[in-house]
């Protein structure tokens, strides 16, 4: 739903894009979760194309809704408020009504990687086009990776499993469906997201 950036209380958050602070502020009413006090101080920006960005667990909220952001600038610092256990940014991309839980998209997808990383972006799908349910082995010289497929109520976004933070190179990605081995090879390149897509039968 989410990726949480542990970090220590006190340590600067920035806007991940440039956009207009729609909210900032405790979250004591149930409007970006279905639970109050969920975010505690959360930090809302709405981005071009209906995109949104969320802060969550903040220490400190250094920006006011209505406020105009640039990339990289400062709007809070990491703490451990609402329902966090320890000090951390809870980050996420929402697309759409971004008062509904169920908007958000995996922020992997949506941030830049670091410098010698690439991220995968993964559909297994029927031949009609609907996600199918499957745990996967992604493989190379670097290690292995043992993921699954997102829960039914994800399955609206543009791919059903991501995988990020995944060093330059060629991966094998191999899955059993229906008591069939799919496999297909890929190459990973820094900075580049790669769409995969697997046709199960």
């Amino acid at each position: 739903h989410g990726v949480e950036f542990i970090n220590a209380t006190g340590a600067p958050v920035y806007a991940a894009a440039d956009g207009e602070l729609i909210f900032a502020g405790p979250d004591e009413e149930a409007v970006y979760s279905p639970w109050r006090n969920f975010y505690g101080n959360v930090v809302v920006i709405r981005h071009a194309d209906h995109l949104f960005t969320l802060y969550a667990h903040l220490s400190v909220i250094d920006a006011l809704a209505g406020q105009e952001v640039k990339v990289g600038q400062k709007i809070g610092e990491v703490g451990k408020t609402g329902g966090a256990i320890g000090s951390h940014l809870h980050f996420e991309v929402r697309r759409g009504d971004v008062e509904d839980y169920f908007s958000a998209l995996n922020p992997e997808l949506w941030l830049t990687p670091k410098a010698d990383e690439g991220v995968l972006a993964i559909s297994v799908v029927d031949a009609r086009g609907k996600y199918q349910r499957a745990d996967m082995t992604i493989q190379s010289d670097g290690g292995t990776y043992f993921i699954k497929t997102y829960e039914e109520q994800f399955l609206f976004m543009d791919e059903n499993a991501a995988l990020g933070g995944l060093q330059v190179g060629r991966y094998r990605i191999a899955l059993l469906y229906g008591g069939k081995i799919y496999e297909r090879w890929v190459d990973v390149q820094s900075g580049k997201l790669t769409q995969v897509v697997i046709v199960v039968k």
